[in-house]
């Protein structure tokens, strides 16, 4: 009795399983063809590069008090050598916490990447979330960023229909 109930239970989820719809999609051929995307990437590339150069300038900085440090270390007293040291660890830590400020894990830069992606983001899904309603889908995948996705038919790739549904080609 058991041995039945586990079979016709097992059938009954690869039926529900066989059911179900899928659907791929290609989130960076999504982002590609809209403006929006490279225009905050260029934002943000902008933005990464002003503050690089700043951390860069400070390290630059240190690096030469460094150099002269040892150029007149001789010439030096003990206070004098102290004093020097002090400062160039202070230039060098100033260039260690401006980097994390700018480019830390809750840095300026993540603060900025997901302030200027998440509309984005939050449309592509809205939009995908009404496609797979519309179709019933139970389960949309990414095979940009699966790689256990071998190979996926075209007829279930839904990224052109996304595109239409934001407005875009």
């Amino acid at each position: 009795m058991k041995k039945l109930l586990m079979i016709c239970l097992m059938a009954l989820v690869g039926l529900t399983a066989n059911a179900q719809k899928f659907a791929l999609m290609d989130m960076e051929y999504v982002l590609k063809h809209i403006p929006a995307y490279e225009r905050a990437n260029e934002q943000l590339n902008q933005v990464s590069k002003k503050w690089q150069a700043e951390v860069e300038a400070l390290n630059t900085e240190a690096s030469t008090m460094y150099k002269n440090y040892q150029n007149e270390v001789v010439f030096l007293s003990k206070e004098q050598k102290k004093a020097k040291q002090d400062q160039i660890m202070q230039k060098e830590k100033a260039a260690a916490d401006l980097k994390k400020k700018y480019f830390g894990p809750e840095g300026e830069l993540f603060k900025k990447r997901e302030s200027l992606m998440t509309p984005i983001q939050d449309e592509i899904y809205a939009a995908v979330k009404e496609i797979s309603e519309l179709r019933g889908y139970s389960l949309v995948l990414d095979r940009a960023s699966d790689t256990a996705i071998i190979f996926g038919s075209p007829r279930i790739d839904i990224s052109t229909e996304i595109l239409q549904k934001l407005g875009y080609e």
